[in-house]
């Protein structure tokens, strides 16, 4: 499922206008990133929780040349389902 499709179901099913949806889940995606970004937890209510983590530094190896390659340290986003989508996904 695509964005577009998310914001086609929720105009379909509510009758507010697509761009307007599309404007509020593009706004909404936006501020996940933006509080992501600043390194604050975004917590939505019985669907999850986004963070971001930090990745030590470590060795890794070229698999083409066997190359022993340093991959530095970094920051990545993470999500937690909640109870309610892990009920509904298993």
């Amino acid at each position: 499922m695509t964005k577009k499709d998310i914001v086609l179901k929720i105009a379909e099913e509510t009758g507010i206008k697509q761009i307007d949806v599309k404007k509020v889940v593009q706004k909404t995606l936006d501020k996940i990133i933006e509080s992501l970004s600043q390194g604050e937890k975004v917590e939505l209510r019985n669907f999850g929780v986004f963070k971001v983590k930090s990745r030590k530094g470590r060795t890794g190896r070229n698999p083409r040349t066997g190359e022993v390659v340093p991959v530095p340290p970094k920051k990545v986003a993470v999500f937690k389902p909640g109870l309610i989508m892990k009920k509904k996904i298993i």
